[in-house]
């Protein structure tokens, strides 16, 4: 989907505080809100906006250790890549995963509480999925940038 300037306006405004209303939205883009309100439900229908949240400060939370963990496969197979995503898939304590090309044939982020909570992570989940070969961990010293807004 072409986005024209206004749906890019909206979209920037919307990643930065999705709790516009519709009026504050339509005034910021320079138009009246029933356009505005119609641009947004096209571009909900066409996928362009999955959905809103809440960013939620993963330190006042307590998971103020940021961990990347670089997994080796024991083999390059369909069927052991997709035994391996489900069981990410349903670890919460993954929040993002990426297949990659290389010698890393996937990246997860992990978001924890302690570097003790990591070594159980470790010992009691990740190193116990069998597609596993080696894995590799690096921990976050300190967040220099995290930004949830894509560049339009």
């Amino acid at each position: 989907m072409k986005l024209d300037q206004s749906q890019r306006r909206i979209l920037e405004l919307l990643q930065k505080d999705s709790t516009l209303s519709t009026q504050v939205l339509a005034d910021k883009v320079g138009m009246s809100p029933s356009p505005c309100w119609r641009r947004v439900k096209e571009m909900e229908e066409a996928g362009l906006i999955r959905g809103y949240v809440a960013l939620v400060d993963r330190h006042k939370v307590g998971l103020g250790t940021c961990v990347w963990v670089r997994v080796k496969l024991k083999q390059h197979s369909a069927d052991v890549l997709e035994r391996f995503e489900k069981v990410v898939k349903g670890c919460d304590e993954v929040v993002e995963c990426y297949e990659l090309l290389g010698e890393t044939d996937c990246l997860l982020k992990l978001y924890l509480p302690s570097l003790e909570a990591l070594s159980s992570f470790m010992h009691n989940f990740l190193l116990k999925i069998p597609e596993i070969d080696v894995t590799n961990s690096s921990v976050a010293l300190r967040e220099i940038k995290n930004e949830t807004a894509l560049p339009l």
